[in-house]
Parts: C-alpha cells; structure tokens; sequence
C-alpha cells in the first residue's frame, strides 16, 4: 500500500486515540462549562443541529449552547458576530476559547467528523455550492481545520472554500498535527493573529504546500 493509501486509516486511528485523551483531559473543563451555561442563562446546555457530513450525509452536531434559547436559526450566509446579541455573556467566553466545540469529540468518535478537516456548514449553504466547493464533502468535516488558521472569519468565504479544496487534495497526518497546533495558537491568541499569514501557500492550482510559517 503506497504512503497516501494509508493516510485515511492512520488518520482514524490517530482520531479515536486523540480523542479519547482529550476527552479525558477535558471532561472537568467541559463538565464546568455545562454547568456554566445551565447556570446563566435557560434552556439546554446542548445544542444540536443537522449538518452536511462526508459525501452530503447528514448528520448531528453537538455543541454547548452558547446563544439565547431560540435564536439558533440564522439567515443563511449571516455568521455570528463578535459582539451578536444573541450570544450569552457565558457564551461569549466559551466561542472566543472553543470550549464549546469539545462535545464534537464525541461526534469524532461516532465518525461523523475528523479532528481535521473542513468546516461543517449549515445544509441550506449546499444550495449554494459549485461543484468544485463541494469536493470541501469529499472528507469528514473537522472540528478545526485549514481555514480555521489562516485567519478564518477574516478571510472572504470563498478563500476559506479553497482552503477546504486544497486541503482535501493535500491532507495528511502531518498536515493535521501543524493545524492542530497552530488551532492551540488560535484557542489562545484569537484567530485574527493568523490573519494574512497562512499555514500553507496554495496558490491557484498548486501541486504541492507551499512554505510554512514557523511555529504553529
């Protein structure tokens, strides 16, 4: 079996055993961040919500609950804003640091997502794919991912599709270990500190990743 054939399966594998110990380190961290939120504001602490898997498959997404009961729904293309009203005091901390996506370990060990990978968008953005942003479904979606640090919400849309195409057609375990810890970075210094220095230069139709920045 050639190098690139057995990727895919050493990409499960480092999934499912990096999942379960961030599982375990996490759970007093995720276990004080439910109560945070059943404590500040009503409703669940879980949210969840259909979401295109690999191929278009659907699937459930678990989240902490980060905004006000019953204003999950979004106009389609509309993202949340730093400063959205919807979001909860509580909420806030728990988006600016991730912790709200630690759940998705358990939508990783199902196999409905990657910890790599692209983004999981809402199903009504599937009405507005071409057919080269929808090679983004050719993998699991992941909990980070390639366009989620080079700058994320401080790129224009389309650049983060390609980040997601290119990622598709260039991933590899060791890929994913410069986006895990480059996501560390992120988790810790925001995602505008990565904002015009991208992980890996792609270019328009590039063959190989470019040159990288040092460290993550």
């Amino acid at each position: 079996m050639s190098g690139r054939g057995i990727q895919p399966a050493a990409k499960r594998l480092f999934d499912v055993a990096a999942s379960l110990l961030l599982l375990a380190l996490c759970l007093p961290l995720l276990l004080a961040a439910a109560a945070l939120v059943k404590l500040t504001s009503p409703g669940p602490v879980l949210f969840q919500q259909e979401r295109p898997g690999l191929g278009g498959r659907v699937f459930r997404i678990y989240k902490l609950r980060t905004m006000r009961t019953g204003s999950e729904r979004m106009v389609k293309g509309q993202e949340v804003g730093r400063d959205d009203p919807r979001v909860t005091p509580a909420g806030r901390l728990l988006r600016r640091t991730k912790v709200d996506e630690l759940p998705q370990l358990l939508n990783v060990l199902k196999g409905d997502m990657s910890l790599v990978g692209p983004r999981p968008e809402r199903l009504a953005s599937l009405e507005d794919y071409d057919a080269e942003t929808a090679r983004r479904l050719d993998m699991l979606p992941g909990m980070t991912g390639l366009a989620q640090v080079s700058g994320n919400i401080c790129l224009p849309l389309e650049e983060r599709y390609r980040l997601d195409v290119y990622y598709v057609d260039h991933f590899s375990l060791s890929l994913d270990i410069r986006i895990l810890l480059r996501t560390v970075g992120v988790v810790l210094l925001g995602e505008g500190r990565y904002a015009g220095r991208p992980l890996v230069h792609t270019g328009e139709g590039a063959g190989q990743s470019g040159a990288r920045h040092p460290g993550p």
